[in-house]
């Protein structure tokens, strides 16, 4: 065999790796989306108002964001081959469960447990790729073909959910993924090599239960104080997550090899780059749950056409992220974060503009002004974070940083369904909408106030990394 021919099988092997990674990557990021459209059909079947239903979403993201940096640290502990193998088949076993869910407490358990095993395959997708392209122009593109992927799975989630919904009931939107994991699981034993843990990275494990009390904690609060719960449990859920955040800051300031090292929070444009990253996740993720409760509740749209009716927002994410990155790499993060800052808050405050009986039309400057917003911002954020951060420490500042927005995301669903309310009150439900433009608009217009200081120029990032590397 020619050394020509050895390097083809091998660009071969490298190219299946990198789309079975890709697989594991997209069943991740669909499962943010594809659900939405299904909330109105999940609620009828298993009797949930709209609080369990925030559940739904949030049983996901909660624990995916709470256990990301504890998946990636795990892939380092135990070898990132058998991590990905552990994710998806934990994903696969709890999409079966959320199929087969006779009740609603039973569907956010099985949630849950989709979201553990999402933050457990997700770093491992991230470095097996890394390892199998260790030359950094074959790696760059590896890479770029990962992200634009994950940012495929969201358009492809509200109508990929619709058409399920539609044809085959809401419980096939949980069936979707098992034929993938299979074949994903199959793939990655026979493609992804072995690789010899490194034993060096230690597991926190008290820091990561403190941080999915203390997020689980502020998410229960919001949502049952928004929904008229129980006191005692809105009190409770509040304690909880106040004596948790506590327990964490304080572990981590002791921890030998904490989750998260606190003195990141002394780096102020690491700090600003990772709130504005929440920041967007909270008012984008929050608008797809509003909007889609809005098309088919109160404007009677099919799953469908609801799924349809929302590309325009996340189209232009799609299409727009990895045209960002070049623009990032020419100005550096800081023009692109304020320029989606602003579209997005333009496009929030277009929620001023809906009624209950409003044409379609006055929802499209909602969602194009959001989605092109996540679509600068989305390249910006990552970059931002990663620049700020000297080179031995880029994976931690790449967890903290898709932490920082899943938990945004997560709050954002929270506040976002309690402020519009029920859609079975149609004027009280668009008086919250009104309320949220508000809230949007100036939520992304602060995070532009401290952009500006707080996110350095492309020298002076790349000046400040260095001085923070010692070099």
């Amino acid at each position: 065999m020619t050394a020509t021919t050895v390097s083809a099988a091998r660009g071969v092997r490298a190219g299946a790796v990198l789309a079975v990674m890709c697989a594991g990557m997209f069943l991740v990021q669909l499962d943010v989306t594809v659900v939405n459209v299904a909330l109105p059909h999940i609620g009828v079947s298993l009797h949930a108002d709209v609080a369990g239903l925030q559940w739904v979403v949030d049983a996901y993201i909660v624990v995916l964001a709470a256990f990301l940096l504890a998946g990636g640290a795990a892939g380092d502990r135990f070898g990132h081959r058998g991590v990905v193998l552990t994710g998806l088949a934990v994903f696969g076993l709890a999409s079966l469960a959320c199929a087969a869910a006779p009740t609603l407490g039973y569907l956010l358990g099985a949630r849950a447990a989709q979201g553990l095993g999402a933050a457990t395959l997700l770093p491992g997708t991230l470095a097996v790729v890394t390892r199998t392209f260790p030359d950094g122009g074959a790696q760059a593109r590896a890479l770029g073909i990962w992200a634009g992927v994950a940012a495929t799975a969201l358009p492809a989630g509200p109508v990929l959910g619709g058409v399920l919904v539609t044809f085959a009931g809401w419980r096939s939107v949980f069936w979707l993924p098992l034929p993938v994991v299979a074949a994903a699981l199959v793939a990655t034993w026979r493609l992804v090599p072995r690789t010899a843990p490194s034993g060096a990275a230690r597991f926190d494990v008290p820091g990561v239960l403190l941080a999915a009390l203390s997020l689980s904690g502020l998410v229960l609060a919001v949502i049952n104080a928004g929904n008229a719960g129980p006191i005692a449990l809105t009190a409770g859920a509040a304690a909880l997550c106040a004596a948790a955040t506590a327990g964490f800051l304080a572990r981590e300031h002791r921890a030998p090899a904490p989750v998260f090292p606190l003195d990141l929070l002394r780096h102020l444009p690491f700090v600003v780059s990772n709130g504005v990253a929440a920041a967007m996740n909270f008012v984008g993720i929050g608008v797809v749950f509003v909007l889609t409760l809005y098309l088919q509740e109160l404007r009677h749209r099919d799953a469908l056409t609801a799924g349809a009716m929302l590309l325009p927002l996340f189209v232009p994410l799609a299409v727009m992220a990895p045209l960002t990155g070049r623009i990032v790499a020419r100005t550096g993060p800081r023009p692109p974060m304020l320029a989606g800052l602003a579209l997005g808050a333009a496009g929030g405050l277009c929620l001023l503009l809906i009624t209950p009986a409003s044409p379609y039309a006055d929802l499209l400057p909602v969602m194009l002004g959001v989605g092109a917003g996540m679509g600068l911002l989305t390249p910006s954020v990552v970059a931002a974070a990663m620049r700020t951060c000297p080179p031995a420490r880029q994976g931690l500042a790449s967890g903290v940083n898709n932490t920082a927005r899943q938990a945004g995301g997560a709050i954002g669903i929270a506040v976002f369904g309690v402020i519009a309310g029920t859609p079975g009150n149609a004027g009280r439900f668009v008086a919250g909408l009104h309320v949220l433009a508000v809230l949007a608009a100036a939520l992304w217009v602060a995070a532009m106030a401290v952009t500006v200081p707080g996110v350095p120029s492309i020298s002076t990032g790349r000046n400040a990394a260095k001085e923070d590397d010692g070099t």
